[in-house]
C-alpha cells in the first residue's frame, strides 16, 4: 500500500496565544507569554501527529485560495504529509481559527468556517484515496458536500477494501446523527470524546452512551475522557479503562486529533488494542504539554519514552 494512514476531513488554520483570561476592553491590548501558528483539524492534526511518529500519510480536505491555505499545505510538507488530495476549494476560505488559550488548558476559540465544506472525492479519485493501511475520518459534521452520502459510500468501500476505519466528529449535537449513524456500520473504531458522544447520543451516562453507539453498528468505541482517562468498549464485549498520564497542561487543542493519531500509530505497529489507547493517551498528553497542535509530539521513539517515563494519575 502506497499509505501506512490516511485522514480525511477537517483542516483548520490556527493562531493561538496564551496566557488569555479575558479580552481587552475597547481598542486595549494586553501582553500574553505566547504565541503560535498551528496545522489543527480532527484531519489535520492527527496527519502532522501521524506522520511525526514515522508513518507514511496522506492528508485529504479542502483548503482555500488564500495565505492560510497556502500555510497549511508548506507546513504539511514540513513532515512529508502526501497533500495530493488535498483540494484548493474555489470561492471558500481556509477554515481558521484563533484560539484564546486559558490558564488551565480551556481553549475558547473563533472560528470561520471554510474549505472543509467545499471538498469532495470524485470516483477518479478514489483508488488513490484508499491506497491506505487505515482510513481516518475527522470531522463530520463539517464537511457539508462529503456528508451528504459520499462520506458513507468511502467508509463502505474502504471496508470492502480492506481498510482499517476509524471515525471521530466535531462538536455533534443530537441533529448529527443522521450524518454519523449510516457511516458506524463501516468503522472499526468510533473516537469522540465525552463531550461530543453525550451531545450526540443525549445520553450522560459512559457506559449507556457506548452502549448505544455499537447498538448503531460501531466495531468499537473509545471515549476520551480528559483527565479521566479513557474507556474502551466493543461489539465483542471487550472493555477496559485507562488513566490519563499526570501533566501539567499547557493548552488542550488537538488533543483528541492527536489521540486519534497515536491510536492508528499502535494499529500501524500491530500493538495490542490497551498498547493502542496508551499510545493514543501519550500524543495526547504531549500535545496538552504545549501551546498548539502536535505542540510537544516529535517522534515515535519520544512517545514511547513518554509511556516509559510519565506517571499515570492515581
Amino acid at each position: 500500500m502506497r499509505f501506512d494512514y490516511t485522514s480525511m476531513g477537517f483542516h483548520t488554520f490556527d493562531a493561538l496565544c496564551r496566557p488569555v483570561t479575558d479580552l481587552p476592553p475597547g481598542g486595549n491590548t494586553f501582553f500574553v507569554e505566547d504565541f503560535t501558528l498551528a496545522v489543527s483539524g480532527a484531519a489535520g492534526s492527527a496527519a502532522i501527529a501521524a506522520a511525526k511518529h514515522g508513518l507514511k500519510v496522506q492528508a485529504v480536505g479542502g483548503v482555500g485560495h488564500d495565505l492560510m491555505g497556502d500555510w497549511v499545505l508548506r507546513r504539511m510538507a514540513d513532515f512529508h504529509v502526501d497533500t495530493e488530495l488535498m483540494q484548493r476549494c474555489q470561492g471558500y476560505y481556509t477554515s481558521s481559527s484563533i484560539v484564546t488559550t486559558r490558564p488551565d488548558g480551556a481553549r475558547p476559540a473563533f472560528h470561520r468556517l471554510g474549505a472543509t465544506g467545499g471538498f469532495y472525492i470524485d470516483d477518479d479519485q478514489i483508488d488513490r484515496l484508499l491506497d491506505t493501511k487505515i482510513l481516518h475520518l475527522g470531522g463530520v459534521g463539517l464537511m457539508d458536500r462529503m456528508d451528504k452520502g459520499r462520506n458513507a459510500e468511502v467508509m463502505a468501500e474502504a471496508k470492502r477494501r480492506g481498510c482499517i476505519t476509524t471515525l471521530d466528529v466535531f462538536a455533534s449535537t443530537p441533529d448529527d446523527l443522521p450524518l454519523i449513524e449510516p457511516l458506524l456500520a463501516n468503522t472499526d473504531y468510533f473516537m469522540p470524546s465525552e463531550e461530543e458522544a453525550s451531545a450526540l447520543s443525549g445520553l450522560s451516562d459512559f457506559e449507556e452512551i457506548c452502549d448505544f453507539l455499537l447498538s448503531k453498528g460501531a466495531g468499537a468505541v473509545v471515549l476520551t475522557l480528559g483527565a479521566q482517562g479513557a474507556m474502551y468498549r466493543d461489539s465483542t464485549g471487550k472493555k477496559f479503562d485507562i488513566p490519563a498520564y499526570a501533566i501539567d497542561v499547557v493548552c488542550t487543542c488537538g488533543c483528541g486529533d492527536c489521540f486519534n493519531a497515536g491510536f492508528a500509530t499502535g494499529l500501524h505497529l500491530g500493538r495490542s488494542v490497551e498498547d493502542c489507547v496508551r499510545l493514543g493517551q501519550a500524543t495526547s498528553a504531549q500535545n496538552a504539554m504545549g501551546l498548539g497542535s502536535q505542540a510537544v509530539v516529535s517522534s515515535l521513539a519520544e512517545t514511547l519514552r513518554f509511556m516509559e517515563e510519565t506517571p499515570l494519575r492515581q
